[in-house]
């Protein structure tokens, strides 16, 4: 019987534990255990699997950075999230942000920083080895016409799969040798059957009749035959001429000599380039070292706007945040009186601005600053060049911007009103401080704690603001004498796309890319040293 009562108290203080508040049975634990066991296992399953098929196409293509990433990487999470020990729970927390920041922010400033130290860019876009082969592949004259033609008996052919091809008859050699042309290349022919004295079909490419050749005549006109001597191509239906090479490539000497002149290249800065500075297009990718950034600063072509659009970019970025924050705090002060009526309605249009996308307000923008059909300048009455002059256009830049930018300004200010108590305001006021030394000495500093951060980050975005620079104006009027494209309301980021993308010279994506690695020293510096210097604000 005791044991009975036993049991009986024991499955009842069984039953207690089970419903006792935070418990667990063994197999509701079990069961979960379970469940994100096979969670991890799907998760873990589909991340490797992604990585083989990602080293499937990494490794043909020869990118062994990108092979040796997803290989760490996934080492690394299946390593972290498959071990129970203590180490591994921070990491489990870290590693994934961890790979994301390395992925999508430090290998892209480092690669763009190895991209500002090479020649990149219009012509030298090809690595050393495709550049060659494309300028002797250009580098075609015909031999036609002379004691020195060469030239074939030709019939268009085609083999029973489509593939196009010529059917040549190489008169040089006694007996002539019959070769079979495609695009692949020239080759002797094993299997031959003539039609007379012509070739009628070889190796199963048949010749073609006239008639047959309607619709395949555009085609055979572009087919080149490549062979040691040169190119043949296709000259009248029943000839082909060879088209050598006039640029040969010497691999022992390192050199493309000219057959014609004579005329030998040697390479010289991702160029083939004789003793008389000619070159031959296109070159390829080198690295120069710091040449990019010394033209930033050596070359007066270059320094002169560069000096222009910096202090510029700099006076944008300062005005617009000054400006904005001013006009968004006032307003919110405004608006922060108890006795105000309609202030949801208020601040729901002041918001307006900040509700629609900023390349399509400044497109409205441009149209109603225009000079001769605008808005702004019928209804004043007067001429007014908004974005045509130099000061006028920057003037227009620094409204449009803070019209676009206040708002935010606005919502972050009325916050932060809303969460200084007013007891604060109201014990300087029992000092014997009037509203505006009660607004200088407590809210302005306190508003500063919240709003200093967020001014700093206002800074770096508008340093690079490139919507309302481009979309505005472009970055126009022109610098009066500037040799580079360069705007006067252009700022640094609208530069860089200049000379990246609308060059006369062509695309130079290296110099561009140095500027960038400039703006991106800039900024960061800055804003590593503001931010220490807001710190302090922490200690009111």
């Amino acid at each position: 019987m005791s044991t009975a009562m036993t049991d009986a108290g024991s499955d009842a203080g069984q039953d207690q534990d089970d419903r006792r508040p935070g418990t667990r049975s063994r197999a509701g634990l079990l069961a979960g255990s379970m469940v994100g066991l096979l969670v991890k296992v799907i998760a873990l399953g589909t991340l490797n699997a992604t990585s083989i098929w990602a080293l499937t196409r990494l490794v043909p293509a020869g990118v062994w950075l990108g092979v040796a990433f997803v290989v760490i990487a996934t080492v690394a999470i299946d390593i972290v999230y498959l071990s129970r020990a203590r180490w591994s729970i921070a990491l489990k927390y870290l590693l994934p942000g961890t790979l994301l920041l390395l992925a999508f922010q430090v290998y892209p400033v480092l690669y763009t920083a190895y991209i500002s130290t090479t020649n990149l860019g219009t012509g030298n876009i090809l690595d050393k080895e495709a550049a060659i082969d494309q300028v002797v592949a250009t580098s075609v004259d015909t031999t036609g016409g002379g004691d020195g033609a060469v030239s074939f008996a030709a019939r268009p052919a085609q083999a029973a799969d489509g593939t196009l091809g010529l059917l040549l008859l190489d008169e040089r050699t006694d007996p002539p040798t019959v070769l079979v042309g495609t695009e692949s290349g020239a080759v002797p022919a094993v299997d031959v059957t003539f039609d007379g004295d012509r070739v009628a079909e070889a190796d199963g490419f048949v010749a073609l009749l006239l008639g047959e050749l309607a619709d395949l005549e555009a085609d055979f006109a572009a087919l080149e035959v490549a062979s040691d001597e040169g190119i043949i191509r296709l000259s009248t239906l029943n000839r082909a001429a060879l088209v050598a090479f006039r640029l040969q490539y010497d691999a022992g000497t390192d050199t493309i000599t000219d057959v014609t002149t004579g005329t030998t290249y040697t390479p010289v800065e991702g160029f083939f380039q004789s003793e008389a500075g000619e070159r031959l297009t296109p070159g390829w990718e080198v690295n120069i070292g710091f040449e990019n950034y010394r033209r930033v600063f050596a070359s007066e072509a270059i320094r002169g706007p560069f000096l222009q659009v910096f202090v510029w970019n700099w006076a944008f970025a300062v005005g617009t945040v000054v400006f904005s924050f001013v006009v968004g705090m006032l307003l919110a002060i405004t608006l922060d009186h108890p006795d105000l009526k309609g202030k949801r309605i208020y601040r729901a249009l002041l918001i307006f601005p900040y509700a629609l996308p900023s390349f399509l307000t400044v497109l409205v923008w441009q149209g109603m600053m225009n000079r001769n059909f605008g808005i702004i300048n019928d209804l004043i009455g007067l001429d007014v060049p908004w974005l045509t002059d130099p000061w006028m256009a920057r003037a227009s830049v620094l409204l449009v911007s803070t019209w676009l930018s206040f708002p935010y300004f606005f919502l972050v200010c009325t916050g932060a009103l809303q969460s200084i108590p007013r007891e604060l305001t109201e014990a300087a006021n029992v000092d014997g401080a009037n509203g505006r030394q009660a607004f200088r000495a407590v809210t302005f500093p306190l508003l500063l704690i919240a709003v200093a951060p967020l001014l700093i980050s206002s800074f770096a975005f508008n340093f690079n603001n490139f919507n309302v620079i481009f979309f505005l104006n472009r970055g126009g009027p022109p610098i009066a004498g500037a040799q580079t494209p360069a705007g006067s309301t252009d700022i640094l980021v609208s530069y860089t796309f200049r000379l990246a993308f609308e060059s006369g010279r062509g695309q130079d994506l290296g110099f561009a890319t140095a500027i960038s690695i400039l703006i991106f020293l800039h900024v960061a510096l800055f804003s590593a040293w503001s931010f220490r210097r807001t710190a302090r604000l922490e200690e009111i």
